[in-house]
C-alpha cells in the first residue's frame, strides 16, 4: 500500500468544541478511463474549497495520472494517492490489467469486477488506522462493496456512477421494476413508469442489457447497496436537469448532489492537457492546425476510450467525412484491427484529406479541442463525459451512441436539450464484442455533419441552444453558481456527521 500525493492544510473546517476537523473524503473510482477522469476531476474541486481528498488508485492507473498529480502538487491541494495492489492474476486476468480498457473481452469483465472488489480488505485495514476516519466515502457505484467498510466505520457513503441524471434515473426505474428481465425480445420497446417525461427504448439500447455469465448477482449488490447509500453525487447541475434531479430525490427519498459539470474545474490549457492519458500528438501542433480554420467551421470525431471500432465502419465514416467537404479532426481508435485501418488510410484518403482533416490516432486533447474557436460540431459516442464537455464548451453534436447509457444519453442531447442531431445508429454496438455489420453508413454521415454545420435557421437554433447551455455550465461553478453551492454544502454537511459521531 503506497501513499503518495500533496497532502497539505485545507479549508473545510468544522468546529467542535476545541477541536477543528478539516472535512476528509475518501474517492473510490472505477478503474476505467471513463470513471476515473471525473472522479479525479471531483478530488480537484472539493479540494479548492477546502476539504482533504484520499483518492484510490492502483499502480498503472496511478501512473497513469501524472499530469493531474503535477497539477495539484503545483497548486499546493491537499490531494494524496492511495495506491493499491491489484490482484490481477489472482483472478484469471493478464498481469497489470488494471483497467476497463485492458480487459479485452467481455467474458473477463465478471474477473475484472471481482479483482476490484478484493482490494475491500487492503482499503478497509487502511481506514481502520485513519484518527480520525474519513468524514465520507463517495464511492463509483459498481463498487458496492463499500457499502460494507462504510458502515463499520460509521463513515456517510454516497455514491457515484458517472451517469447524467436523466440516465441515472431511467436506470433506476429499470432495476426498481425489473423491465429488461420482463422483456424477451432484444427489438421490444421498453416505457419507463413514473418517468417525468415520455421515454420509451429497445431494451438492446437500454443499459444492463450487456449480457455476462455470473454478472447478474453483482448486479443485485450494486442495486441494494446503491439505496443503503446517503444519497448520490453527480457530474451535472442543476439548470440542465432540473426536472430529473427532483424525480430522483423524491424517487429514492435521498439527496442529489449536483456538483457539476466537474471538468470545468480545468479552466486552463494546462490543467486541460493534463487529464486522462498522454495526447497521442504534440497539442501545440494540433492547436496549430486549428488556428489557420475559421471558427465554428470544423467537425471533431471521437468515441470515447473504450469503443474500438472496426475496419468496414471507419471506412464509411471516412468517406462521409470526406464527402461532407467540411473541416475535421479525427480521433481514430481500431485496437488490434489498426494495421488495416492504417493500410487503408495509406492507399490514399489521408492524402486526399490532408489540406482538411486531421487524424489522429490514440489519445487526444479533447478539452483543449472542443474548447477551440473552429470547432464548429461534435461527433460523438455519447458517453456522459464526453457529452457533457461538449455542453460545456457550448458545441452541438451528432449523437452516434454504441452502447451503456448512452442511447439515454442520445435522448437527452436530441429530444430535450435540442442541441444535437442523430446519426441514426439502427443497432448496438457490444463494449468488447465483434461488431459484424456497418451500423452507419457513408450517406448518413454525410446528412447528419451537414445538417449540424449548414447555415440553415434551425442549425443557427441549435447552435444558439448549445452556446447558452455552455454559458448555464461555466455559471454552475462560478461563486454562488448551484454546483459551486452543492458543494460547499456537501463539505460542510458531512463535517457535520463527522463531528456529530465523534
Amino acid at each position: 500500500m503506497t501513499i503518495a500525493g500533496h497532502a497539505g492544510d485545507g479549508g473545510g473546517d468544522q468546529q467542535h468544541g476545541s477541536t477543528t476537523t478539516v472535512t476528509h473524503f475518501l474517492l473510490v473510482p472505477m478503474m476505467a478511463q471513463g470513471h476515473i477522469i471525473p472522479m479525479t476531476d471531483l478530488a480537484r474541486l472539493l479540494a479548492e474549497h477546502g476539504a482533504q481528498v484520499s483518492l484510490v488508485t492502483t499502480p498503472v492507473n496511478a501512473a497513469r495520472m501524472a499530469g493531474f498529480v503535477a497539477a495539484i502538487e503545483e497548486a499546493s491541494l491537499p490531494v494524496q494517492l492511495l495506491k493499491l495492489p491489484f490482484p490481477a492474476a489472482e483472478y484469471g486476468l493478464p498481469d497489470g490489467c488494471e483497467n476497463m480498457d485492458m480487459v479485452q473481452s467481455k467474458d473477463l469483465f465478471k474477473n475484472f469486477i471481482e479483482a476490484c472488489g478484493a482490494l475491500r480488505e487492503p482499503l478497509a485495514a487502511w481506514l481502520r488506522q485513519q484518527r480520525p476516519p474519513p468524514s465520507c466515502v463517495i464511492s463509483d457505484v459498481m463498487h458496492w462493496w463499500t457499502g460494507d467498510i462504510a458502515r463499520e466505520l460509521g463513515i456517510p457513503r454516497l455514491t457515484f456512477n458517472g451517469f447524467c441524471t436523466f440516465a441515472s434515473l431511467a436506470r433506476y426505474i429499470m432495476y426498481r421494476d425489473n423491465i429488461l428481465e420482463k422483456a424477451t425480445d432484444e427489438e421490444e420497446v421498453i416505457t419507463f413508469p413514473g418517468f417525468p417525461t415520455p421515454l420509451e427504448l429497445p431494451k438492446a439500447k437500454c443499459p444492463g442489457s450487456l449480457c455476462v455469465p455470473g454478472l447478474e448477482q453483482i448486479r443485485d449488490k450494486i442495486y441494494e447497496e446503491e439505496m443503503r447509500s446517503d444519497g448520490k453525487v453527480m457530474n451535472s447541475f442543476q439548470e440542465l436537469e432540473t426536472l430529473y434531479i427532483e424525480s430522483m430525490e423524491r424517487m429514492i427519498g435521498k439527496k442529489v448532489w449536483t456538483v457539476g459539470p466537474m471538468c470545468l474545474c480545468h479552466k486552463d490549457r494546462n490543467t486541460m492537457a493534463a487529464r486522462g492519458n498522454k495526447a497521442s500528438m504534440d497539442e501545440a501542433q494540433c492547436l496549430q492546425w486549428l488556428d489557420s480554420k475559421k471558427p465554428g467551421s470544423v467537425i471533431f470525431v471521437s468515441f470515447g476510450s473504450l469503443v474500438s471500432t472496426e475496419p468496414q465502419q471507419l471506412v464509411e465514416l471516412g468517406m462521409g467525412l470526406e464527402a461532407s467537404k467540411r473541416p475535421f479532426i479525427w480521433v481514430i481508435k481500431a485496437g488490434n484491427k489498426s494495421p488495416e485501418v492504417e493500410e487503408w488510410l495509406a492507399e490514399g484518403f489521408e492524402e486526399c484529406v490532408i489540406d482538411r482533416g486531421m487524424i489522429i490516432r490514440g489519445w487526444a486533447p479533447q478539452m483543449l479541442i472542443l474548447w477551440h474557436q473552429a470547432i464548429g460540431g461534435f461527433m460523438t459516442h455519447c458517453g456522459w463525459n464526453s457529452t457533457i464537455e461538449g455542453i460545456c464548451a457550448g458545441v452541438p453534436m451528432v449523437t452516434w451512441p454504441h452502447f451503456a447509457e448512452q442511447f439515454l444519453n442520445e435522448k437527452l442531447v436530441v429530444d430535450l436539450l435540442k442541441t444535437g442531431v442523430e446519426v441514426g445508429v439502427k443497432g448496438v454496438t457490444q463494449w468488447a464484442s465483434e461488431q459484424k455489420d456497418v451500423m452507419v453508413t457513408r450517406n448518413a454521415v454525410l446528412t447528419a455533419v451537414s445538417t449540424l454545420m449548414n447555415d440553415g435557421e434551425a442549425a443557427e437554433e441549435m447552435r444558439m441552444r448549445a452556446k447558452d447551455f455552455g454559458m448555464k455550465a461555466r455559471r454552475a461553478l462560478e461563486e454562488g453558481g448551484s454546483s459551486y453551492n452543492n458543494i460547499r454544502l456537501l463539505i460542510q454537511e458531512m463535517g457535520h456527521k463527522q463531528n456529530a459521531s465523534s
